[in-house]
């Protein structure tokens, strides 16, 4: 059985994979960013298994490479990094937010912080082979675009959150080549589609299915080899949005995200 790293555990999707590893018999590393939710959070999860608590803001950089340090020194023996924590469109008319580093929050929460976690987490990973990283995108993808990567110019939450999830396909395909025959799976998802949470009710949205609907597709790449690089339709592979798969598309992303990454912090994470 593997250590499972989830982030966004205390609610929605993240909660609901998180009960069904600790009954398969994982140990299970819940993250929530409310402490008082976490603890009862693992309070419950300790009555089906093996559990612990990690609290951290995703919204700053700070914290989230301060929780790849904690699990990494608490846990070394750490298999899976399952990313799903994230942040929705927002309310119907709301405005564009910025996290604690001054980013575009989509942006910040749904892909800086997956990255900068998963980089954190890399050398314990690739330690414990085989190892596998999940990413929880979504089929709704937008090109970011290189002029204007935070997203300051026409803002609107939907485009905003699309944008951030097509940043993650392209990361995560960029970086399983980076990771081949490394022993670390990297694979991204889209578990199901306006699952009834609260990230799709705040956005105006009547559900359309469960989040026992998008278990399946986490708990097979987080459990089973489905390979690496690729993007799942729930348990079914898929196509990500097409320019994910460009080259030159990537190459542009990355220095983006290398430029958000150190901004601020002085240092490439």
């Amino acid at each position: 059985m593997s250590t499972i790293l989830i982030t966004g555990a205390t609610s929605g999707l993240g909660r609901y994979v998180a009960f069904e590893l600790v009954r398969s018999g994982h140990l299970v590393l819940a993250h929530g960013r409310d402490p008082d939710r976490t603890r009862d959070l693992v309070e419950e999860l300790r009555a089906e298994g093996a559990a612990e608590g990690f609290v951290a803001d995703l919204a700053s950089l700070t914290r989230v490479r301060e929780l790849g340090a904690r699990v990494a020194e608490a846990h070394p023996e750490l298999g899976v990094l399952i990313n799903n924590a994230g942040v929705g469109a927002g309310s119907p008319g709301s405005g564009r937010e910025v996290s604690a580093d001054g980013h575009e929050l989509r942006l910040a929460v749904n892909y800086l912080a997956p990255v900068a976690l998963t980089r954190a987490l890399l050398p314990v990973l690739r330690a414990n082979p085989p190892a596998r990283v999940v990413n929880v995108g979504s089929l709704g993808q937008e090109p970011v675009d290189p002029d204007d990567p935070e997203f300051t110019r026409g803002y609107d939450g939907f485009p905003a959150y699309c944008r951030s999830k097509f940043a993650l396909a392209a990361h995560t395909f960029a970086l399983a080549g980076e990771l081949a025959d490394t022993g670390v799976a990297v694979n991204v998802l889209h578990p199901a589609t306006f699952m009834d949470t609260t990230m799709v009710r705040e956005g105006g949205v009547t559900p359309w299915t469960t989040v026992a609907d998008g278990a399946p597709g986490v708990l097979a790449l987080a459990t089973e080899d489905r390979g690496t690089g690729h993007f799942y339709d729930g348990t079914r592979r898929a196509r990500a949005h097409e320019e994910t798969y460009d080259p030159k598309t990537r190459a542009r992303l990355a220095q983006i995200t290398e430029d958000l990454l150190t901004d601020g912090w002085g240092q490439r994470p």
